[in-house]
């Protein structure tokens, strides 16, 4: 915009820093090779941060690199959401429209939050729990996509003035970020991150990662110094000056060069030791009318639009230009790189020439701004107007004026999921409400300010917004953002006031909040506050309150107390958000209902209402239902033993929550799926289903779900010392504030395993009287049969041993006393029964053949290979105890081999071992003589005779009902058969099935076609 600048301060010749972009550009090349790096450049003012990332990102453009350059800024004291993460993505947008349109495509209107230009931002629900976190994933894949192509150098600058969205957001994506040819780095003032700095946790965070490198950079030497000050003034300079220099500035960079011009310039003779006000000498030496346009300058914000200036300056467009090519002349201003506006050249310099501003100076221009964008909201670009206003209005203390304008901002915010500024701008509106005319306020509405408290009996549009409708917002907000101590404090003020005028649906509803912050923040189960809010709300009219209330006294039951006031609970939530049109509320509340329904035995009517509400909520587009849905069907599923089932939904899960941004429950759904894969015989995957788990999800439930699954896979592989540091860790995370059913019961069970398997009974004797003294509710038979199951294995271990005998009787009793009270309506739980049974029969020195082939017999028709190992090695433990005939050995060695073929493959060691121990000492050779037609693989694997049969017409590419016409059987028989030879082989499809077969040989080319059997 402005030539002829002929003050030269900025060295032509990059001065030193070998060391720092040599480790810049090792990370552009690991990028390059498709390993993402992050880098954080810290350093203090004026040290040279700027000038190092120019010479990197210019050395990475001519390299054919993408740049996209991003800055935090100031608007006075106040960030705008996700500043340099909008700038960076319209910079990637303008240099590769189409890449960034395909890696968007499907998502625009939740990436609209940070790239308006992608379109409307979708509105989403009241209370988007997940909703920042999906913005988050969302972000990251974006990335992930444009860099897998191209490699890409995302440059953040300014992190000390970031928002705390952006350093979440940055946070997040140096977590997470996997693949792609991708470099992040960000700078930081580190002489500013004092104790209390906001960015200070961050970065202790992120020194945690080991793909995060840190870069610090120091102050120049003498040599240094001497040649950035010869290239500053294009000739050697003299050595007394460079001393001079040296101890003046004490070698940081930008203070060299304000030296070496105010020396080459004459000005360094009389100047105060002050190095703020050797910044100021040069301002002072501008043209009076350029002086003002400096002053407006740095008090509109990091950068300032042309417009907007020439709005504000009140100077002709001429003087205005003199003025500005004055300061760029002097070095003072630059313009920016789209060339539409203007910024300091360093902002130490903004900072002195705003410090130097008189307050009635300072409101005065934050005045005229904040005026002439109202007149012409044009001037600044649409993602930025609402905060700017905000930040204008408030710092020229018009209270009239800035309250309305910062819950506009508020509400900005919100859209763009920006809780935490959200949070402040509405903690800075509850600080003007007071000081704003009476008749202001009386002109707002909830309907433009605040949404998340429902409308109960009054019209959003015309009723006045009130001062708890700001607490309200601000405490969702805290709560989304992680402020939950903000968010108690705001909550328990409200409910404070509500106290003095009692309105029992809104103190219902900040209850219902004190109850999620409560579990969130540790501090106890949230069941007294829910409590406190069904009481308020008892008798009152329907209304989305009443119905919210009951759909999380439902929810909250179903986990911790399970039972007819849950089910009451959910009926009547469903029936009230009928009422009142709350179709989210009504589906969450549905999804609670068919899941107690199952719970409670129904099962086929609890899991039509699940699928059915699995199709509206898609239809409807209801985020966090899809999300909790994908989590408790499959989790129901595998409860009643259908784990293929449930693998399904959960591939399924996986798949929508990733799209979603779904965090929390893609964390849930690998942690679950990891719990079906370890029933169905499939340990390494679920090994890395675990760890997929923890590395998604950031909340303590889902880690120690994770840890759960670990420690029984620990336990049944025989390493015990870590399948005690699995439960140590699974008890970490959960704590002791919100104990549930289902995590209590399973961590009792890996105690009793562990103890049994350390020789400590009467410690597995304890385990179980904690759990039983807890009991069973309903719904937790799928947790209650294993715990029994290894109590009786314990016992049954330990028959013979006298330190066992004292207790063996009553506690073998409570076993089977309690075995007779828990459900088993399904086939897996009956399974269990006979199998607790046998076991407890050989705990008292009864054991039967028949009762062990029970149990076989029962699991045979399971996809549940390490159990069915179990029992047919306890069988062939029965039969060559009982002694017998040639055929009761041969039996026995079937079943020996069947079982160690498992335990083999699935590195069951306590297993194999006991099978080879058994085998030795019975003289049974496991192992059969070479006789190629006589050994037949599929007996191995565990295949019936039928489901051979199947196999065989599967390899030949007959479909279910093709298999049925020829066997004879049902089109769903044969898919039941087909889903269980799946399991067994361990592959994922029919084909995979066919290959086996072929490679195995188990049907010889030359063998007659199939007939039907009967």
């Amino acid at each position: 915009m402005l030539g002829g600048v002929e003050t030269r301060s900025v060295s032509p010749v990059f001065v030193g820093r070998d060391e720092e972009l040599g480790a810049l550009h090792d990370a552009l090349a690991r990028a390059a090779a498709g390993e993402p790096q992050a880098l954080l450049v810290g350093g203090e003012a004026g040290v040279g941060k700027t000038r190092l990332l120019e010479e990197f990102t210019g050395a990475a453009a001519r390299r054919d690199v993408v740049v996209a350059l991003g800055g935090c800024v100031e608007i006075g004291a106040d960030g705008l959401p996700f500043a340099p993460f909008s700038t960076a993505l319209r910079a990637l947008r303008r240099q590769l429209p189409e890449e960034l349109a395909e890696a968007a495509a499907g998502q625009e209107e939740e990436l609209a939050r940070l790239l308006p230009e992608l379109g409307e931002a979708r509105r989403g629900p009241r209370d988007d729990e997940e909703g920042m976190a999906r913005l988050f994933e969302l972000t990251a894949r974006l990335l992930e996509r444009i860099a897998a192509r191209r490699t890409v150098v995302l440059a953040l600058e300014d992190l000390h003035w970031a928002d705390a969205s952006t350093r979440h957001l940055l946070a997040y994506l140096l977590r997470t970020l996997r693949s792609g040819r991708l470099v992040v780095v960000a700078t930081y003032r580190s002489d500013d991150i004092h104790r209390r700095h906001p960015l200070r946790p961050l970065l202790a965070e992120l020194d945690r990662l080991r793909t995060v490198r840190r870069i610090e950079l120091g102050r120049f030497n003498r040599s240094e110094v001497e040649r950035q000050i010869a290239g500053i003034l294009a000739a050697d300079p003299d050595p007394a000056q460079v001393d001079d220099i040296f101890a003046r500035s004490d070698g940081n960079a930008f203070f060299v060069e304000e030296l070496a011009v105010a020396a080459q310039d004459g000005c360094c003779t009389g100047l105060t030791d002050s190095l703020r006000d050797l910044l100021l000498v040069r301002v002072e030496a501008l043209p009076e009318t350029a002086q003002r346009v400096v002053r407006t300058v740095a008090e509109g914000g990091s950068t300032v639009e042309y417009r907007l200036l020439e709005a504000v300056a009140s100077l002709t467009e001429d003087d205005l230009i003199e003025a500005l090519r004055a300061a760029v002349g002097a070095n003072i201003l630059l313009a920016t790189p789209d060339g539409d506006g203007y910024r300091f050249r360093h902002s130490l310099v903004r900072e002195a020439v705003s410090d130097d501003l008189l307050p009635g100076e300072r409101s005065r221009l934050n005045r005229h701004y904040a005026e002439a964008l109202e007149a012409d909201p044009t001037l600044v670009p649409a993602d930025q107007r609402a905060t700017r206003l905000a930040s204008y209005w408030y710092h020229a203390h018009d209270a009239a004026k800035a309250l309305p304008a910062v819950l506009d901002a508020a509400v900005e915010a919100r859209r763009r999921h920006a809780h935490s500024e959200q949070l402040r701008l509405l903690e800075r509106a509850m600080e003007l409400w007071d000081l704003a005319p009476d008749d202001v306020r009386a002109a707002l509405r909830p309907v433009d300010h605040a949404e998340v408290y429902p409308p109960c009996g009054c019209d959003p549009a015309t009723t006045p917004l009130r001062y708890l409708d700001l607490m309200a917002e601000a405490a969702v907000a805290g709560r989304l953002c992680g402020e939950r101590d903000r968010a108690l404090k705001i909550t328990k003020r409200a409910l404070r006031l509500l106290e003095e005028d009692p309105d029992p649906l809104r103190a219902a509803w900040f209850w219902v909040q004190r109850s999620r912050l409560v579990q969130n923040t540790g501090r106890g189960d949230g069941w007294k506050e829910l409590a406190t809010a069904q009481e308020l709300v008892r008798g009152l009219p329907p209304s989305e309150v009443h119905a919210e209330v009951l759909a999380m006294v439902a929810g909250w039951s179903m986990l911790h107390e399970p039972g007819p006031d849950a089910f009451s609970a959910a009926e009547r939530a469903v029936e009230y958000a009928r009422m009142v049109g709350a179709r989210d509320i009504e589906l969450n509340a549905r999804l609670t209902l068919g899941g107690l329904l199952v719970d409670a035995g129904d099962i086929d009517t609890g899991l039509a209402e699940i699928y059915e509400v699995k199709e509206q909520a898609a239809a409807l587009g209801e985020a966090y239902v899809r999300g909790r849905l994908h989590v408790n069907l499959p989790s129901h599923l595998e409860g009643i033993g259908r784990s293929r089932e449930a693998v399904e939904v959960l591939r399924e899960g996986l798949e929508i929550t990733r799209k979603l941004g779904l965090t929390d429950s893609e964390a849930w759904v690998w942690g679950n799926l990891g719990e079906s894969l370890y029933s169905l015989g499939r340990w390494d995957e679920a090994a890395e289903a675990g760890l997929q788990s923890e590395r998604v999800g950031q909340s303590a439930k889902p880690r120690a779900f994770r840890a759960t699954i670990h420690a029984h896979l620990a336990l049944a592989r025989g390493d015990l010392a870590e399948a005690g540091r699995q439960l140590a860790a699974a008890r970490a995370y959960l704590g002791t504030h919100d104990t549930m059913p289902q995590h209590e019961l399973r961590l009792e069970h890996v105690t009793i395993g562990i103890a049994a398997g350390e020789g400590r009974l009467t410690d597995a004797r304890a385990a179980l009287t904690t759990a039983l003294t807890r009991g069973f509710p309903p719904g937790t038979q799928r947790y209650g049969w294993p715990l029994l199951l290894a109590a009786a294995t314990a016992e049954a271990d330990a028959l013979g041993l006298p330190a066992a005998e004292p207790g063996r009787a009553e506690t073998l009793k409570r076993i089977r006393d309690t075995a007779k009270t828990l459900a088993a309506n399904v086939p897996v739980w009956q399974a269990y029964a006979c199998w607790v049974r046998a076991e407890l029969l050989r705990a008292e020195g009864r054991g039967t053949p028949d009762a062990w082939a029970e149990a076989v017999t029962a699991l045979e028709a399971l996809d549940r290979p390490y159990d069915l190992a179990r029992v047919r090695y306890r069988l062939a433990e029965s039969l060559l105890a009982r002694g017998g005939d040639e055929d009761a050995r041969e039996r026995a060695a079937e079943l020996l081999r069947l079982a160690g073929a498992v335990a083999d493959h699935l590195g069951a060691r306590p297993l194999a071992d006991s099978v080879a121990l058994l085998a030795r000492r019975a003289r049974l050779t496991l192992t059969r003589a070479p006789e190629p037609a006589a050994i037949d693989p599929g007996e191995s694997l565990g295949l019936t005779n039928r489901e051979r049969d199947v196999l065989r017409l599967v390899a030949i590419g007959r479909s279910n009902r093709q298999i049925a016409e020829e066997l004879f059987i049902s089109p769903k028989t044969a898919s039941v058969h087909v889903s269980n030879i799946l399991a067994k082989l361990g592959v994922a499809g029919r084909g995979e099935a066919a290959a086996v077969a072929h490679r195995l040989r188990l049907f010889p080319a030359e063998a007659p076609p199939v007939q039907a059997a009967g």
